[in-house]
């Protein structure tokens, strides 16, 4: 479509950072509506959306609607909430925001880590409810870090990000990606089970999708061991819940730490009465600064695209597409 003299109409579905929605509203013709339903729309502005910007939940079936859509822009580094290879298909782009949150959320995985493995919730809490006075220290943690075997399920940006910080505290690491990383000198293991066979502490940082669904099961969890430890500030599809709870509740494996779930904000009863557990509400990314810079990359995305005719950080399943 050639440029034109009037801003591009941008629709925001659903619930997105408030920067994104005041610099698309600065820069171009904005529409906002609570979910991503197209009966919410008039047939002329289903006509007029030329952008989406959203946080996920983009479906093929919303994809068609829009007649003229040339670019989703998706408000964080995951993206499989969006239906990326439809709308490849159909000439659409889609951006996500990958770089801007790695460092942020490396951090908050070994502090996950470090806090599942030495009960740094429960220990705050001994000393907050009045227990270090009246029942005296808190008891030894079971599990450290010394000595331990990390496996990380997904060493891209962010799981080599973990990997590098992980180096200082003298542990050893292994990964499993569907294919070996180059540059690296971790040990490789071609299968996830060789990999929790392998290692005592089980890190994921695997994107979401079908490839991944459950693939962190009772076997994998077996695999690990009654000294192993799960942590996942990846996607919560990963892992089958039920049968991490049952690992948990029957000693299969020490404990977990998750940031994230299946079906956020619904956290599984069994995993809540889990004393072998630190949960999190998705805040890897969750500070201020980062959620502003991945606001401004969404955002970006829309700019360039609009502006230039192409887009900074396409997915590789639209990496083909070029503005019309």
């Amino acid at each position: 479509m050639p440029a034109s003299t009037e801003p591009a109409t941008i629709l925001v579905s659903g619930k997105v950072h408030d920067h994104v929605v005041a610099r698309i509203d600065e820069a171009f013709r904005l529409i906002h509506i609570e979910r991503p339903d197209p009966s919410l729309l008039s047939p002329q502005d289903i006509a007029a959306v030329r952008g989406i910007s959203a946080f996920g939940g983009i479906d093929a079936a919303f994809i068609d609607a829009f007649p003229n859509l040339e670019i989703i822009a998706n408000f964080g580094v995951g993206y499989d909430s969006v239906d990326a290879a439809h709308a490849g298909a159909k000439g659409v782009m889609v951006t996500n925001t990958p770089d801007v949150l790695t460092e942020e959320v490396a951090d908050l995985t070994v502090a996950l880590l470090l806090a599942t493995l030495r009960e740094v919730p429960k220990a705050e809490a001994w000393l907050r409810q009045g227990k270090w006075v009246s029942e005296g220290n808190y008891r030894f943690s079971p599990l450290s870090l010394r000595g331990r075997h990390i496996g990380i399920f997904g060493l891209g940006r962010i799981g080599l990000a973990v990997a590098k910080r992980l180096e200082a505290f003298g542990v050893s690491i292994a990964y499993h990606n569907r294919r070996p990383a180059e540059g690296v000198t971790y040990s490789y293991h071609p299968t996830l089970k060789g990999l929790a066979a392998a290692v005592d502490t089980l890190i994921c940082i695997a994107p979401g999708g079908a490839a991944t669904e459950k693939a962190i099961n009772a076997g994998i969890l077996g695999a690990l061991g009654p000294e192993g430890v799960l942590i996942n500030t990846g996607r919560g599809s990963t892992v089958d819940e039920a049968a991490l709870a049952a690992a948990l509740r029957d000693g299969t494996i020490a404990a977990a730490g998750l940031d994230v779930f299946a079906d956020e904000p619904n956290v599984p009863q069994a995993l809540l009465e889990a004393p072998n557990t630190v949960l999190l509400p998705h805040v890897a990314s969750a500070s201020v600064a980062t959620r502003r810079a991945m606001a401004d990359l969404c955002v970006d995305n829309l700019v360039s695209w609009f502006g230039e005719r192409r887009a900074l950080t396409p997915v590789p399943e639209t990496a083909h597409v070029k503005a019309k």
